[in-house]
């Protein structure tokens, strides 16, 4: 596959999943009547998940 091609769809992913969990926080907010900001631990958690996909990623081709 072409490189350029996989970078392209890999930003297109990217940004269509920020999008997806930039609404699912702003209706969470909504429902409990609050702000939007992530709490110190919510925003610790969502790291430790986004290194672990970034590292499951990386390894996909390794055998």
């Amino acid at each position: 596959m072409n490189r350029s091609r996989i970078i392209v769809g890999g930003t297109l992913i990217g940004a269509l999943t920020g999008l997806v969990a930039a609404m699912l926080l702003t209706r969470r907010a909504e429902r409990n009547q609050r702000e939007t900001a992530l709490t110190t631990g919510e925003g610790l958690k969502l790291g430790v998940l986004v290194f672990g996909l970034l590292r499951a990623i990386a390894s996909l081709n390794d055998d």
